[in-house]
């Protein structure tokens, strides 16, 4: 865990006694940090998580002294509580407030500061591994995506991710025939639901895997979406297992152009490390809080074991029928600009495979499923395993 600690100091104060309340009160933290006391020159890049200890009062004016060096923040207050240093942070973060800057005041017993430095510490080392970082996006996002747009600039100031635009020609262009036995080589022994259809689609279905990892390669990017049906009629087949390969490859690869989820895809696995399945909410009862998801992609794995049939809507190519392990879960989806989110945590109850969609079936039983109906961002969600709602929105809000 690579934590600093700065401090700020009212010179009125006795050093000495100030120093014995500094040592029994960092006793009780359970990270491993750095302390840099009052020298701030490497604040907000040598470290993941940079946390402020405001030893005592009247240190207010050197706070905003030092701010126009300490960068935007957010900007995190530990604090003991003597020496009138909790009235010190109240003062600190309203004026950060009037600025229009963030901030958090870390105070309370030892296993709330504990608990929430380890949270903080995930969510600012998930917030600078994506900075300067590229997503793709191949292709325009699909046509009926009319409220998914989204906003390069505040995605980049807000995250630090530039969204390069690709043209799908460059997809097509790199691909190259690839036969049956190299992508059961690739993907184990397949099973095929469908029989021979999709058995000959196969090959041409691994050659699109074989040059979206050619494009990845040469943009240097961490992740895309791509507007995936138009390779029904380019190329007679589907990017399914493309998708579901590169997203195990700890990529993220989002479907049909939909900038948000592939967003919303980036930030889980930035924070988590996991891949996150992009679904269609395809059936909700209210009364019960049960929501059907299904997609015909899912990422390997996230899977316990999968079988190919075709793609559902065009019943061509090859789709992807993946059995997700039961358990908790959290859905996820931020807006393009990133003014909003949705994020709550349920179970999956099970797994289907009805014949009238598409072909990953989940099936999710969630509490917030009023205000899922009522506050839509958009129809694709991203559904993440465990319950870490707490982690997404630190990030986020």
């Amino acid at each position: 865990m690579s934590v600093a600690i700065y401090t700020l100091t009212s010179p009125l104060h006795d050093e000495s006694a100030v120093a014995g309340v500094t040592r029994e009160f960092l006793s009780t933290l359970d990270c491993t940090y750095d302390f840099c006391g009052p020298d701030y020159a490497g604040f907000g890049s040598s470290h993941d998580l940079d946390l402020i200890y405001v030893r005592t009062g009247g240190t207010e004016g050197l706070f905003k002294e030092l701010l126009p060096k300490l960068g935007g923040g957010p900007f995190y207050l530990l604090t003991s509580g003597k020496s009138n240093s909790l009235a010190a942070s109240m003062e600190i973060l309203s004026f950060l407030r009037q600025q229009g800057l963030k901030g958090e005041i870390l105070h309370g017993d030892a296993e709330y500061v504990n608990a929430r430095i380890a949270l903080l510490h995930q969510v600012e080392s998930a917030r600078r591994k994506m900075r300067g970082t590229r997503l793709g996006i191949i292709g325009k996002p699909s046509d009926w995506l009319i409220s998914s747009g989204y906003d390069s600039v505040t995605v980049r100031q807000k995250l630090g991710v530039e969204l390069v635009s690709i043209p799908m020609e460059e997809v097509l262009e790199a691909l190259e025939p690839s036969t049956l036995a190299d992508a059961a080589i690739a993907c184990g022994t397949p099973v095929y639901e469908s029989g021979q259809n999709v058995q000959d689609a196969f090959p041409g279905a691994w050659s699109l895997y074989k040059a979206l990892r050619k494009v990845v390669e040469r943009y240097e990017l961490k992740g895309f979406t791509i507007r995936c049906f138009d390779l029904l009629t380019a190329v007679k087949n589907t990017g399914c297992i493309a998708l579901a390969r590169l997203n195990a490859e700890g990529y993220v690869a989002g479907c049909e152009g939909d900038v948000p989820a592939m967003l919303s895809m980036y930030i889980g696995r930035s924070l988590l490390g996991v891949s996150g399945f992009q679904a269609n909410p395809s059936r909700i009862d209210p009364k019960t809080g049960e929501i059907l998801f299904a997609h015909c992609t899912v990422p390997f794995d996230m899977v316990s074991r999968y079988a190919f049939d075709t793609h559902f809507e065009s019943g061509i190519g090859v789709g992807v029928r993946g059995h997700v392990p039961e358990g908790p879960v959290t859905v996820f989806k931020v807006s393009g600009d990133l003014s909003r989110h949705f994020a709550a945590e349920g179970e999956l109850l099970r797994n289907q495979s009805k014949p009238d969609l598409c072909r990953t079936q989940v099936v999710l039983q969630l509490p917030e499923t009023a205000y899922f109906l009522t506050n839509p961002i958009g129809n694709h969600h991203i559904i993440l395993p465990g319950h870490c709602r707490s982690l997404l929105e630190s990030l986020v809000e």
